[in-house]
């Protein structure tokens, strides 16, 4: 099949539900969303809200701190685990990450230490229904991922990354743990691992990307982080095995020298993107992790957007700021922005706009991104917005 690259960009952004008026709404909508996606990644950082908070904001109408809380702690329909490094996921997804547990549980560091102490922490949990570090109280340090940490800590983490533990609830970036049998159903963590071998477990982790972004190449992308052990020639066999099947479709995109693999199921709606948008105009913040973003030289190729998170980049040495986000009008990227709340203070500062080269900056545009500003401002609870 041969599409123009404006039909696969409306295909795209129309799917993620970034063009024209939110299609996702409420925690049903929320939900629909991310099984869409499989899963959205996690990041702790919060300058103008955390990655994953960001990357709902822009998509699903009514979206609150309480509502994605309520999600993952109370009813736990979602969970936190690793996937593409650490996201939030159906908790149906549980069996199937029985791999990531396994290797935890024969690879973490500083085992030993762990192991002496892991009863002990296990009946703790039990006991007073969940525990943070600080509350569990163990003396001694370990040896830890990235740096030392403390011991309480890292039994705790080690327990959650290996499945005897889940996350009971957060209060800011403290965690809490409970026993994984004590939250999710007896029927959910007895589940088999419903993969025969390693290949499989690639398959369902490639058709797992292909949805999440929309579109993929079959070759090397950060989209494919998290699948682990997987080599060129064993990506290259599980997409002829998927094309066979049916179950995902080349395209050619005019531009591109690859072809683009879409979902077999989505077809006709990048059919339907043939169509020029005949909406209003609305402007999105997309998280810096966001789905969309995860193979940015694809973003580039397709929408001439070259996105870099310059947070791990030296001061010095970046040509925007620490924590800018990609900003879509309509069907294109109009530029990057520069938000950060101060919820004591409650103002949101906008301390810089950087307009894409050639985009034309109207007076609809200024009211659309004022809108987006004013819905960020209300998801902190902040009432005051200054452009510096």
């Amino acid at each position: 099949m041969n599409v123009t690259i404006e039909q696969l960009r409306r295909f795209l952004l129309r799917r993620h539900g970034l063009l024209g008026v939110r299609s996702f709404s409420g925690a049903d909508g929320l939900m629909l969303y991310i099984r869409q996606c499989g899963c959205i990644q996690f990041d702790p950082v919060d300058v103008c809200g955390k990655s994953h908070e960001l990357a709902l904001l822009a998509r699903v109408g009514g979206f609150s701190h309480d509502m994605l809380h309520d999600l993952l702690y109370d009813q736990r329909r979602l969970i936190d685990f690793f996937d593409k490094n650490m996201c939030i996921m159906p908790v149906e997804d549980w069996p199937c990450l029985e791999h990531v547990r396994k290797w935890y549980r024969e690879n973490s560091r500083s085992m030993e230490q762990v192991e002496q102490v892991a009863q002990q922490v296990l009946e703790t949990v039990h006991q007073r229904g969940h525990v943070s570090a600080d509350e569990l109280g163990l003396e001694g340090r370990a040896d830890w991922y990235w740096s030392g940490s403390s011991l309480s800590r890292v039994a705790l983490e080690t327990l959650y990354f290996r499945g005897d533990l889940v996350i009971h609830h957060k209060k800011g970036s403290i965690k809490s743990y409970a026993l994984a049998s004590d939250c999710l159903p007896h029927e959910l963590l007895n589940a088999p691992y419903p993969f025969q071998d390693e290949l499989e477990r690639m398959r369902w982790q490639i058709l797992r990307r292909i949805s999440a972004v929309g579109a993929l190449w079959n070759r090397a992308s950060d989209a494919w982080l998290g699948v682990d052990g997987m080599k060129s020639e064993q990506r290259k066999l599980i997409f002829q095995r998927l094309e066979a099947e049916k179950l995902i479709t080349p395209v050619n995109v005019e531009g591109l020298n690859t072809p683009l693999y879409l979902l077999s199921a989505e077809m006709d709606a990048l059919q339907k993107a043939a169509s020029a948008f005949t909406g209003k105009k609305q402007a999105r913040l997309l998280a810096p992790l966001d789905c969309l973003m995860w193979d940015r030289r694809l973003i580039e190729a397709v929408f001439g957007f070259s996105y870099k998170w310059e947070i791990y980049t030296p001061a010095a040495k970046r040509q925007y700021s620490y924590y800018v986000l990609p900003v879509i009008y309509g069907e294109r990227f109009a530029g990057r922005i520069e938000p950060v709340a101060d919820r004591k203070e409650k103002i949101l500062t906008i301390r810089h706009f950087w307009p894409e080269k050639g985009f034309r900056e109207t007076a609809a545009f200024h009211k659309a991104l004022d809108d987006e500003l004013h819905l960020l401002a209300q998801f902190h609870g902040i009432e005051t917005i200054e452009w510096t």
